[in-house]
């Protein structure tokens, strides 16, 4: 059943909205919903307890204070931030087979989901030019990189998302609704909400494409220019030995490239050419996008930092000992 409201403007002029949205879980698994959540609970405490790992030790060890680091520790507060996000309606729907949002709750959810998103994309960024810096002028890096600059540049990061997103919930709130309230995904996304509207939705679609290509556009590019340059500068380096050293520094920044836009170039397409693929396939592209760099992000830096390794051995030493007691 859809349920709705009008809103009448001072010019007289009306224009219908729902209530609220309903969301999808997964396709055709229905009756799995209950089962399901325990893999998606396990999914949100690892990326939770990974990402929380992550900025307490950094914020503890003195050896980790350095741009690298505190580049890493905005990484792991943006897929916390992305996992907040999305955690009470997808484990509202599996776990309570709760699938409504308000409307004005399903905006704000967008509207964080967008940013956080964005962030994350800018943060990439930053730990490119990072290993850029590192590898070009490893004797300057510390004059180049100061505490300063790090903070001015997650200042950048973080206002450049958040004005970018801003529009995107009032040009949806204004926006009428006539027929279906049913989105195709377990939250709110930008595109989604604007597809259910009865009417042109050309603003939307031209300054969702403007805010797509000023953030994860350029910095795509960004990020690539960055690796052409890495890459001549680490050719140029006489020993065998010494290249590889260098390129060992950028795995872990490249893995989380990878792991961010890999998902997202695959919802781009599926959205774009797949109109004939099933739905599941929609839902599970939008799942992996949102939840795959918050918990695969912290196992990659775990892998290759050993202080974090220590971290999480001393916490399940203390846990143990505790149960014991």
């Amino acid at each position: 059943m859809v349920t709705s409201r009008w809103h009448h403007a001072d010019n007289n002029y009306s224009h219908f909205q729902h209530l609220y949205f309903v969301l999808t879980g997964i396709p055709g698994l229905e009756q799995k919903y209950y089962w399901m959540a325990f893999p998606f609970g396990a999914i949100y405490v690892v990326a939770l307890f990974g990402n929380s790992i992550i900025i307490s030790t950094i914020k503890s060890e003195s050896s980790l204070h350095i741009p690298m680091y505190y580049f890493l520790c905005m990484l792991a507060l943006a897929d916390t931030g992305l996992a907040l996000c999305t955690l009470p309606s997808m484990l509202g729907i599996f776990w309570f087979n709760y699938k409504s949002i308000a409307f004005d709750a399903c905006l704000v959810q967008m509207y964080f989901i967008h940013t956080f998103s964005a962030i994350e994309s800018g943060v990439l960024v930053a730990m490119a030019f990072d290993r850029v810096v590192a590898i070009w002028s490893p004797l300057r890096y510390s004059v180049i990189l100061t505490n300063g600059v790090v903070c001015k540049t997650g200042l950048v990061i973080f206002s450049r998302a958040v004005c970018v997103v801003f529009p995107v919930p009032f040009l949806i709130k204004r926006l009428p609704f006539y027929h279906s309230n049913i989105l195709s995904h377990s939250f709110c996304l930008h595109q989604d909400v604007m597809h259910l509207a009865c009417a042109s939705t050309h603003v939307n679609s031209l300054y969702g494409l403007i805010a797509v290509i000023f953030t994860k556009g350029s910095d795509s590019l960004s990020i690539l220019l960055s690796y052409v340059f890495i890459l001549r500068t680490v050719m140029a380096i006489a020993s065998r030995e010494g290249r590889l050293k260098a390129l060992n520094t950028c795995v872990s920044h490249i893995c989380a490239v990878l792991i961010f836009y890999v998902p997202l170039i695959g919802v781009s397409v599926i959205h774009r050419f797949g109109k004939h693929l099933s739905p599941l396939t929609h839902v599970l592209m939008a799942n992996a996008y949102l939840l795959v760099p918050p918990v695969l992000n912290p196992i990659v830096y775990t892998v290759k930092t050993k202080e974090i390794r220590r971290k999480i051995i001393q916490i399940f030493v203390q846990t143990k000992i505790t149960a014991e007691d």
